[in-house]
């Protein structure tokens, strides 16, 4: 099928196409069962451009989108340049109820607390920019969150008086009581939001967010989630979190390709928040959470790509591939452990971490580390502590390589 035929094709399920977006259907489930590393190194090969040459272990900074993801956002762009139909190919005005209901049901909430937006640090934006604070009041949040997590709230800080602290996250932790121990304790009596990451981008840690999220709740503090590493990487049930607002990045575990977020308004809510991005009808509070979808013309062949990745997810079986995710992560543990000259960062304890697992080396210099990765095609991401992702398109010889090249240049070991 030449791709000017995929005018003529449904955007999910494509049959298979020529040229470089041809797209296979999935290994058989049997081989999954039968011969695991076999079954998800037909994956890659079959339903990824990831050259056989690259080791990709930077996946929490940005996903890989898959080919039948790729293949919806041509199929869907070709389709609006033709203006076959009288559908505006857009987003930004419309409320894209079918494709809300579909994702609602997915991450646990109802459709009317979801909006479709650009990346969870948007979302985040929305949140820390239309809550109603006044000087003094405190927002508290952990000494690990991201930048785009914090900015937000800094932003506030210094155009409204709004006070900002930071309670420090022992690294590894001891157990997730601990970790609501710490938080929770740090609450003071001019603290009005709560802000951390479900998952903490630095150190992969899972926080214990119901039991954060149900005490700050009873000490009347609004409760904001910064879930950028959630969707896609370990199950996630909003509904079930307890917490107020939440921010989503579908590009980095749940296969959207980039520029596609999910912002979460708990129902009680979508009346205090204030909208920062403005067209018609953002007034409209019957709208729910559709009104803050109200922000002028944007990419809609995103949206169908971000549908096209949930439904890769749901064709794989969720829970086959946060099982995978999270059987290569140990084994990432497992090597990483075994060498004295690396210190973890991450909790011994493996329900703390899904599929993120970051390490120190000891005051080694790491410089010729990364060039090394470089060289050998493994890409990896941060300084000293480095943080490494795996999702189902690794490969546990990608893993191998890593840790070889560390060996040679922090361990000493020659090669």
């Amino acid at each position: 099928m030449k791709r000017r035929q995929l005018l003529a094709a449904p955007l999910f399920g494509l049959a298979a196409m020529g040229g470089d977006l041809e797209v296979k259907a999935l290994p058989d489930p049997a081989l999954r069962v039968s011969d695991p590393e076999k079954y998800w190194a037909r994956v890659r090969a079959e339903q990824y451009f990831l050259p056989e040459w690259r080791a990709y272990l930077n996946n929490g900074s940005l996903g890989v989108a898959p080919r039948p993801v790729v293949a919806a956002v041509e199929a869907h762009l070709e389709k609006g340049a033709t203006l076959a139909t009288q559908e505006y190919p857009r987003w930004g005005y419309e409320t894209l109820d079918a494709e809300r209901t579909e994702m609602a049901d997915f991450v646990g909430c109802k459709k009317d607390e979801l909006a479709f937006v650009h990346s969870a640090t948007d979302a985040m934006s929305t949140i820390a920019a239309g809550l109603d604070l006044k000087a003094g009041d405190e927002v508290l949040m952990t000494d690990q969150e991201h930048p785009s997590g914090k900015a937000g709230w800094a932003v506030r800080a210094q155009r409204h008086g709004v006070t900002v602290r930071e309670v420090k996250v022992p690294l590894p932790p001891k157990s997730a009581e601990q970790l609501a121990d710490i938080v929770v304790s740090a609450i003071g009596p001019r603290t009005r939001v709560l802000c951390f990451s479900g998952i903490i981008s630095p150190t992969g840690i899972v926080m214990p967010v119901r039991l954060i999220c149900d005490a700050a709740r009873a000490k009347g503090v609004i409760t904001v989630i910064d879930g950028a590493h959630m969707n896609g990487q370990v199950p996630v049930r909003l509904s079930e979190l307890g917490c107020d607002y939440f921010a989503g990045s579908p590009h980095k575990w749940l296969f959207a390709p980039p520029g596609c977020g999910l912002l979460y308004i708990r129902e009680e809510n979508l009346d205090r928040l204030w909208p920062t991005i403005v067209t018609g009808d953002w007034d409209k509070k019957e709208a729910k959470a559709a009104r803050f979808m109200k922000i002028g013309t944007n990419n809609r062949s995103l949206i169908v790509g971000m549908m096209a990745g949930l439904k890769f997810l749901k064709d794989l079986g969720p829970e086959h591939v946060y099982a995978r995710i999270h059987e290569l992560a140990k084994r990432n543990y497992r090597m990483a452990a075994e060498r004295p000259y690396i210190e973890i960062k991450s909790g011994a304890d493996d329900r703390l971490y899904g599929g993120l697992v970051t390490i120190g080396f000891r005051g080694a210099k790491t410089d010729q580390l990364y060039s090394k990765a470089s060289e050998r095609k493994i890409w990896v991401y941060g300084g000293d502590p480095l943080r490494l992702s795996t999702h189902i398109h690794t490969r546990p010889r990608d893993l191998e390589a890593f840790y070889a090249v560390a060996d040679e240049v922090v361990g000493g070991k020659k090669s």
